[in-house]
Formats: C-alpha cells, sequence, structure tokens
C-alpha cells in the first residue's frame, strides 16, 4: 500500500479493498462474462459487506465456472445443490437461483449483456463527489437499467445493485474529489 496516495474513504480498510479500488474499481470494463461476473457478485453481496465478496471471489469464480454466462446457464438442480453445499461462497438459495437464471436471460440478449448495460451508462460530465457522503446509492440511470434488466427476466437487480454494477465497471466514475484514481472534470468515464 502506498500511503501517501489519497484514496476514496471506504478504499482504505483491509489490503484487498487497496488493490480493488486501485487496480479495478470504476475502470471500464466490457465484455458480456465479465460483466456478467460482476453482476452476480453485486447481487450476491446485497446485504453483506463487499469485502466478504472480494474474499470469496476465486471461490465463487470456481463455483461458477469462471461465470461463462453459457456454463452457468446449463447449470441443474444437481449444481444448484452443489453450490448450497460450497462453503467458500455465499450460500444463498435465491441468489444461486438467480446468477442460473440470470445466465439463462443474459443468452436471450440479441445484442448481448455488454451492449445492453451500457446502454444504460450515463452520457456526458458527471459531478464529482467531493465525500463519500455525497455519492448516491441509485441514479435515474440505474433505475433503468434495473427495469430494463427485470423487463428481460432478470431478478436481484434493483436500482442499487444496478448503480454499484456502474460504479464497479467505470460507467460512472465515483472515485472522490481528490483520489488519485478520479478522472479530470468533465471526462467521462467510458473515455478510457
Amino acid at each position: 500500500m502506498e500511503p501517501e496516495r489519497s484514496r476514496c474513504g471506504w478504499a482504505t480498510s483491509a489490503p484487498e479493498y487497496v488493490a480493488y479500488h486501485d487496480e479495478e474499481w470504476g475502470r471500464q470494463l466490457r465484455g458480456d462474462d465479465a460483466l456478467f461476473e460482476r453482476l452476480c457478485l453485486e447481487a450476491f453481496q446485497s446485504g453483506l459487506s463487499w469485502i466478504t465478496i472480494l474474499r470469496k471471489r476465486p471461490a465463487f469464480r470456481a463455483a461458477f465456472a469462471g461465470f461463462a454466462i453459457d456454463a452457468v446457464a446449463e447449470f441443474t438442480a444437481e449444481d444448484e445443490e452443489r453450490l448450497m453445499a460450497d462453503a467458500g461462497i455465499v450460500r444463498n438459495r435465491a441468489k444461486v437461483r438467480a446468477a442460473i437464471g440470470n445466465a439463462r436471460a443474459a443468452q436471450r440478449l440479441p445484442e448481448g449483456l455488454s451492449e445492453l448495460l451500457w446502454s444504460f451508462a450515463p452520457t456526458g460530465p458527471q459531478p464529482r463527489p467531493a465525500t463519500l457522503a455525497d455519492v448516491p446509492a441509485t441514479s435515474p440511470e440505474s433505475v433503468a437499467m434495473a427495469r430494463g434488466l427485470k423487463r428481460r427476466g432478470f431478478v436481484f437487480v434493483g436500482p442499487t445493485t444496478a448503480y454499484a454494477l456502474m460504479q464497479a465497471t467505470g460507467m460512472v466514475d465515483d472515485h472522490v474529489a481528490g483520489c488519485f484514481r478520479a478522472q479530470p472534470e468533465g471526462t467521462h468515464p467510458g473515455a478510457e
């Protein structure tokens, strides 16, 4: 960890948070399987601390076939029971079923998951949050994303989960003012 770097306040309490903040959070991410992983992990995080999910991410990747949409869509009732017995992941039956069902919903998207999700990203400059208190939990775009996903058969994707996905994958830049990762004012996150 480089203490001289100024980071978002949430990113300094654990080494996993520092690495995630510095190397992943807020960076543009595209690709159907890559975004499917993030969508699933954000859903599993609901009601839990993100550090729990970060620490379990390698086990999640192993349990969910690397979050390959086509592989997860083929999971059976036996796979569901295997996942429910896997102490390395969050064992919540509704969330496990959601991941499998969401893979099937993603397969049905003619444009692909990445293109659909990025279609909800805000365009143009966004205001930079001055402090963590200024970071919203939802946005009009995340509300629209959640509705759009639900219309297409996705579950466990409410506006807060959708906004967390947008933050994590660089659709919005919520690094606070003064954070070394904050992009220059007026720069759109998708321009990376």
